[in-house]
């Protein structure tokens, strides 16, 4: 499956966001205004190319795998393994699960990459790459033919995935770290202020963590392209993500991007077809000062704020009542007798690329 980056059409349509701002407006001269919610709500609208965004078959995907930087001490220490991460996910142990089911999202689990084997489950995509990626210290994370593979991977995912919506995190020791290398080497950011958690962090950790990652940095040093950035630094998570967003954004999907990891993949598949950021939205579920930075990079904030100290994927979970809320006030609160259209007259239907 291959994807030409002309297949992700930007979401600008200037007559169909004015159509959406004047039914927003004339909501708000009966019920008020509704904040931060109305943008939100245009841009669904956008994404699906509708005045009526609708949405189906929600689905919260964990990208999960190792990386070789953890032999040098890189992740937090004491923190679960990744293949246990993984079975606490698929057995609801983890609050993540507990809130997707709640929320109506279906949780899928892949693994792209854990170092150990992972138990069948009926929520498991089996998708190992390798046993985890290499030391990127010492030579590429990945070759770049599993680079490619990774991405086809997640391609194949993506057009299987149900629904329109798809929220992506990643998992596994040392993916934080890796994902802060690709985003510092595409976007010129201090890998330190990518990997700096925050006032609390011993600055001994800091500068043994400065020490590896600038060891990584010297030693694919001229790398630019960014499939060769992805197969040096990065992890197999972030390469599966990278096809998963690729389809996606080509089929007018809503991406949900949480995390370090997300925000690597989403850099690395902006930078093959750059509109896939228009389908778009952040989330955070913790307060790592790193993430800041990463989310800076994309000019934008996460959806919600909670200060948690969970997983990724966890405040994609509690965005999401947000997000379908946006979409009602569009969708679902009446107009009086008439239901209005559901594009502004003139407009065709949509037509998947896909």
């Amino acid at each position: 499956m291959s994807l030409n980056r002309s297949l992700i059409a930007p979401t600008t349509h200037p007559s169909l966001e004015q159509a959406l701002r004047d039914k927003l407006k004339r909501r708000s001269e009966t019920t008020g205004e509704l904040g931060e919610l109305e943008p939100l709500a245009i841009r669904l609208g956008l994404i699906q190319n509708t005045l009526k965004p609708r949405f189906r078959a929600p689905q919260l995907a964990m990208f999960a795998a190792d990386h070789g930087l953890a032999v040098d001490g890189v992740g937090a220490p004491g923190r679960l393994s990744t293949a246990k991460l993984v079975h606490n996910l698929l057995t609801s142990q983890l609050p993540v699960s507990v809130f997707a089911r709640i929320q109506g999202l279906e949780l899928s689990v892949v693994d792209c990459g854990v170092a150990e084997a992972v138990s069948p489950h009926a929520r498991l995509l089996a998708r190992k790459i390798a046993h985890g990626t290499r030391n990127a210290r010492v030579t590429s994370a990945m070759s770049l033919d599993q680079a490619h593979a990774a991405i086809r991977a997640g391609m194949e995912i993506g057009d299987a995935l149900p629904g329109n919506v798809v929220a992506c995190a990643g998992i596994g020791v040392g993916s934080d770290e890796s994902s802060a290398l690709v985003l510092s080497r595409l976007t010129g950011a201090n890998v330190r202020d990518l990997v700096t958690s925050g006032p609390a962090m011993r600055e001994e950790d800091l500068a043994h963590l400065q020490m590896v990652l600038h060891g990584a940095q010297g030693r694919h040093k001229d790398v630019t392209d960014p499939v060769e950035v992805l197969a040096a630094f990065g992890g197999f998570e972030v390469a599966v993500m990278v096809g998963v967003m690729l389809v996606a954004g080509s089929k007018r999907h809503l991406i949900i991007a949480d995390g370090m990891a997300a925000c690597a993949a989403l850099m690395v598949a902006s930078r093959i077809a750059p509109a896939v950021t228009d389908y778009c939205i952040y989330c955070r579920s913790h307060s790592h000062q790193g993430l800041d930075v990463a989310l800076s990079l994309f000019h934008t904030t996460a959806l919600l704020e909670l200060g948690m100290e969970s997983i990724d994927g966890t405040g994609a979970t509690l965005a999401w009542p947000l997000v379908r809320s946006a979409a009602a006030l569009l969708t679902e609160v009446a107009e009086g007798e008439d239901p209005g259209p559901t594009h502004p007259a003139g407009m065709a239907e949509p037509t998947s690329k896909l």
